[in-house]
């Protein structure tokens, strides 16, 4: 008999490799399968008859198979089935690709229901690869599918796994949901009046309408961010408890220093990094973050941060995510910080220690020699990646760490500086930088355990960039502009949503991309690509070469979301935009522009859909990521989008982190319960679950 710890593999139809595939999502047991929640929905909630059906707008239809056959196309090397769908009102072609089993499994006089998109021509659609399942009947008393009717939950899956898979698997596991334990306290859940944890879980695989989908989407996000306030409090509690050794103002060093910048400071870095020494002159270790927007000048204020704890003999490090933003930072605190001072670059390639007063090209010096150099107080200032969290690094005084944007960095790291820092006993202080763009009042909540800076403002002279939605019949007219940016110096991104082809999707691929352009288009120039998958030192060589100038033009993933400084690059060219946030796109917007010519953002979408096109214009119309993040929220509704996938945020599977009531109710929530009892002892099961829970706060 099926209970909640029951291997994933008495489910039926679950064989050795699918077992395999689920494991590799994490899900061994039927309780595991439950806690895997959908990521969004379709929308099938009404029929359409075959005679109202557009083209361009997704629809659910039900009918009985009058005609079917499969054969092979040469041509595309494709296998196709093709059939003939009726109801009261008419027919419609289908066709399916490499399916060639349709043909068998299904059978003429058959009623079936399909869903997907529809295509064609006004007057005779076409639906091409829809989802589909066998009915009984037309008439209102057939029972609704599982796969083409009502909301219909959509997962992220592995390579093999189908969405009929999962769903089938996880209507089986719901008959085990009343067994389910309800760990958040009775109190909770009278007074917000959300659903019991049992039928909330069975609402957000399979709800009936969306006003109950809603209602489980409240309760499960609620849960989510409650234990997320709960680390948040019981980790600050911890941090500032520890003593901090108070690092004084240096006002004669820090305005110096500030005079003699090639540009000046915004009000917002003066305001950044006053709040910052305020906090380092006390004997509690600092933890703020510095939020700004791509390109405002955060590493500026951390620089100031760094010298003025030198001024005091205390070590400082700044931990980056990779080693070529690892030395971009060590050039430009080299170029800004004068001949002066010292500064240390270690990484798991490289090892650099420039000297003070030194005039001649950095030394490049054996790792153990550098980590002799550190541990002795040689150097002051250290820059770079997870190396430096390495058992063998040992740090002399370190006084501050800085983490850089898109660096995981949580309590077990912070521990880790602590326990490298000698024996003074002293706790480093920490500053985190991010470029995610999140509302002060979003952000205080969300990060509960530091204080919040925010950076508003961009440095004087930096010019907008000219963004323009590109409809397909102009993409000629983009490629000759790309050419002659480049003619011109420039350089070019070209941003795609995918690394490999899927029919599926029907979206463009790094892969396919390269071949064209590099083959084809632009087979004058220098072309590369760069993905996720490639190895690290393959992925920063391209992204060096780059930057050098000796790449004309780079196809990408997201992996150049937050990247290195090209300050030739001009043209940034995103296929599928439709595919990223709003916020992801200013991001990629932000690789370019970092020179003194002006740059561009193209933005191409296959959408013909008003509700995506309305949005995109939205990147031509704002040029501010807090403005825009926002703004992305009015286009998602409850099915679009569940949990969180946008980089600079912890990964939640529910709950959305703009939900600014919901988060502050959490937080209330939260602040109530530890001030009654730090240890939850008061309720046990809450108390298991936030033990049992790795919830590693982590600042990216």
């Amino acid at each position: 008999m099926l209970d909640l710890n029951s291997p994933i593999a008495d489910l039926n139809r679950v064989g050795k490799t699918t077992a395999g595939q689920l494991a590799r999502l994490g899900i061994k047991t039927a309780a595991a399968l439950l806690e895997y929640f959908p990521w969004r929905y379709d929308d099938y909630t009404r029929r359409t008859l075959i005679q109202d059906l557009r083209p361009g707008r997704p629809a659910s239809i039900a009918g009985r198979l009058e005609i079917i056959q499969s054969r092979r196309s040469f041509r595309r090397r494709l296998h196709l089935t093709e059939a003939i769908i009726a109801d009261q009102t008419g027919t419609v072609k289908i066709v399916w690709f490499n399916q060639p089993y349709l043909g068998q499994n299904l059978r003429i006089g058959e009623f079936i229901s399909l869903a997907g998109p529809v295509e064609g021509e006004p007057g005779s659609p076409v639906m091409k690869s829809p989802v589909y399942e066998k009915i009984s009947g037309l008439d209102e008393k057939a029972a609704p599918g599982l796969h083409t009717c009502g909301l219909v939950p959509n997962y992220h899956l592995t390579a093999r796994l189908t969405q009929k898979q999962i769903r089938f698997l996880i209507k089986q596991a719901v008959s085990v949901t009343d067994h389910l334990p309800d760990w958040l306290p009775a109190e909770i859940i009278k007074i917000e009046n959300f659903l019991p944890r049992a039928a909330a879980i069975r609402a957000v695989h399979f709800p009936a309408n969306a006003a109950q989908l809603e209602k489980a989407r409240q309760r499960l996000a609620f849960e989510e961010l409650f234990l997320w306030q709960l680390k948040n409090i019981s980790v600050r509690a911890r941090w500032q408890n520890q003593p901090a050794e108070p690092i004084p103002f240096q006002s004669g060093l820090i305005k110096n220093f500030v005079r003699r910048l090639p540009f000046r400071l915004t009000d917002g870095q003066k305001l950044a990094a006053w709040k910052i020494f305020q906090d380092l002159d006390k004997d509690r270790p600092m933890a703020r973050l510095v939020e700004g927007d791509v390109g405002c000048g955060k590493t500026v204020v951390a620089l100031l941060a760094m010298l003025n704890a030198a001024a005091h003999q205390r070590q400082s490090v700044l931990l980056a995510p990779t080693e070529i933003l690892a030395r971009q930072h060590f050039e430009t605190f080299k170029k800004l910080a004068g001949a002066d001072s010292s500064l240390a670059l270690l990484t798991g390639g490289q090892a650099v220690w420039r000297r003070p007063d030194e005039k001649s090209p950095d030394a490049k010096t054996g790792k153990k020699d550098l980590l002799r150099i550190i541990a002795q107080g040689e150097t002051k200032i250290i820059i770079g990646t997870h190396a430096l969290l390495n058992e063998r690094v040992r740090f002399n005084r370190l006084g501050l760490a800085v983490i850089d944007e898109q660096h995981r960095f949580g309590v077990a790291q912070r521990q880790a500086l602590v326990d490298k820092n000698g024996a003074d006993g002293f706790c480093p202080h920490l500053l985190s930088l991010t470029a995610t763009p999140i509302p002060r009042t979003l952000a205080l909540s969300l990060y509960g355990d530091l204080d919040v800076s925010i950076i508003k403002d961009q440095p004087v002279g930096r010019k907008k960039i000219a963004t323009f939605t590109v409809p397909e019949e102009k993409r000629s007219g983009a490629y000759r502009f790309i050419r002659q940016e480049i003619d011109r110096g420039g350089q070019a991104y070209i941003i795609c949503p995918l690394v490999d082809f899927s029919d599926k999707l029907g979206v463009k691929s790094v892969k396919e991309e390269y071949e064209k352009l590099d083959k084809e288009i632009f087979a004058d120039l220098s072309v590369a690509m760069v993905h996720g998958r490639l190895h690290a030192r393959e992925k920063e060589k391209i992204m060096a070469d780059f930057q050098a100038g000796r790449i004309k033009i780079l196809v990408a993933t997201a992996v150049v979301e937050v990247g290195v400084d090209a300050p030739a690059a001009t043209v940034m060219m995103i296929e599928g935009a439709d595919r990223f946030g709003l916020a992801q796109l200013h991001q990629f917007r932000g690789r370019v522009g970092r020179g003194l010519r002006q740059s561009y953002c193209l933005l191409f979408s296959d959408s013909q859909n008003d509700k995506t096109l309305e949005r995109l214009a939205l990147m031509s119309k704002y040029h501010d990521g807090f403005t825009l993040a926002q703004m992305d929220l009015k286009f998602r509704g409850p099915g679009e989008m569940f949990g969180t996938d946008q980089k600079g945020f912890p990964e939640m599977k529910v709950a959305n982190l703009f939900d600014y009531a919901l988060m502050k109710k959490a937080r209330a929530w939260a602040e109530k319960l530890f001030a009654q009892d730090n240890h939850l002892s008061v309720w046990p099961r809450l108390a298991e679950k936030f033990a049992s829970e790795d919830l590693d706060i982590h600042r990216e």
